[in-house]
């Protein structure tokens, strides 16, 4: 079949990175992409895989007319089999236009979970909303990349006969441990091998928690334990005044490397010890799959659909309790140097839960099936 993808933008996270992997392991069907924004971001490794990328130029999350003029055509030109939308905008604009276009099967992705007043742009509320109400007139199956996601959803009023989850899918042999990668980067950082790293990959937004994540590593600090922690992702680095300002005033500027955006997450994810995430909204978080797969054990508030992933093999807080934070990582400092023989357990049980659950050709094959079974 011919899948037209459309999505809001292709830089990377999470949403865009599982449209990648499907459109390179994926050898059944043509797959052709749309971004409403630019090709930044993962347009041109697409390109490089023969998968053509169209670009509709959208600026700021403003519609253009000729952008939508543009969409239509490349609709009517290509003929697609099949419409699958990622992420709100494109759930809304994309799903009009190909129903608009004569397209008769449209798949809509959802990969956010909550909504919250105050941190959520208004105008990704209002869509959400409006997204709502035209479920039951637009997409033949309403795809969610989380359990949580699609029972947040349905309460909001997404058509409930016409959701299914699809959970994310990882490369197990992108993502696994390398003893010699985490030593070469906590060398080039000159961080001692011996030293406890906390690791944390993200963007710097509100949604993301890294508040309560100072926090609980501010706590570390006064109760005279030590470690070392790494933040790396979009403006999590020195050009960012806030940030720097925040860790300066809680005491951790000697405690904390930023390392902004990084293309060695392998690296990254093998050379911590424990990788935190803070988030107070997420759906089927990515990173927590590629920091087990390294043999990483995870601490991570209770959103989405992280303590599935989790499960008994790392710690779960309840979003903003900096203090169950602190002493997650204080337990898990103790046991990797008290008890070595569990955390080589945990370490083993962490690449082991990944493998078995959330493999990519798992994921690829359920799109597959959705996409032939209800067409």
């Amino acid at each position: 079949m011919r899948i037209l993808h459309i999505i809001s933008g292709l830089k990377r996270g999470g949403a865009e990175t599982q449209l990648f992997r499907i459109c390179k392991f994926d050898q059944d069907n043509d797959h052709i992409v749309v971004s409403l924004s630019n090709k930044q971001g993962y347009g041109d490794i697409l390109e490089k895989l023969n998968v053509s990328v169209y670009a509709l130029n959208f600026s700021s999350g403003r519609i253009n007319i000729s952008g939508l003029i543009k969409l239509y055509r490349i609709m009517k030109q290509l003929k697609p089999d099949v419409v699958q939308t990622w992420m709100n905008h494109a759930d809304l604009i994309g799903g009009i236009i190909a129903r608009i276009a004569g397209i008769k099967n449209i798949f809509w992705g959802v990969h956010q979970t909550i909504l919250i007043k105050g941190k959520s742009k208004a105008s990704t509320i209002m869509i959400v909303k409006l997204n709502a109400f035209l479920s039951n007139l637009i997409p033949n199956k309403i795809i969610y990349c989380a359990e949580k996601s699609r029972e947040v959803h349905e309460l909001i009023g997404f058509k409930k006969s016409k959701g299914v989850v699809i959970q994310n899918g990882y490369d197990i042999n992108i993502f696994h441990q390398n003893d010699s990668l985490a030593k070469d980067f906590r060398d080039k950082l000159k961080i001692p091998q011996d030293a406890f790293i906390i690791g944390h990959v993200a963007s710097y937004d509100p949604l993301k928690g890294q508040d309560t994540l100072i926090k609980s590593l501010s706590s570390l600090l006064k109760r005279k334990i030590k470690f070392i922690a790494i933040l790396a992702g979009t403006n999590l680095d020195h050009l960012n005044n806030d940030l720097v300002t925040l860790l300066k005033d809680n005491g951790l500027s000697d405690n904390v490397h930023l390392l902004g955006i990084r293309d060695d997450i392998l690296s990254i994810m093998n050379a911590i010890d424990l990788f935190l995430l803070s988030s107070i909204s997420e759906a089927f978080p990515n990173v927590l799959n590629e920091a087990m797969l390294c043999g990483t054990p995870c601490l991570t508030t209770n959103v989405g659909d992280a303590a599935l992933i989790v499960d008994k093999t790392g710690w779960i807080v309840e979003p903003g309790d900096s203090s169950a934070m602190a002493d997650a990582c204080v337990y898990a400092l103790n046991e990797k140097e008290k008890n070595s023989e569990h955390w080589k357990n945990r370490k083993e049980s962490c690449r082991k839960r990944i493998i078995e659950n959330f493999s990519f050709e798992k994921m690829i094959n359920k799109y597959k099936e959705i996409w032939t079974h209800n067409v």
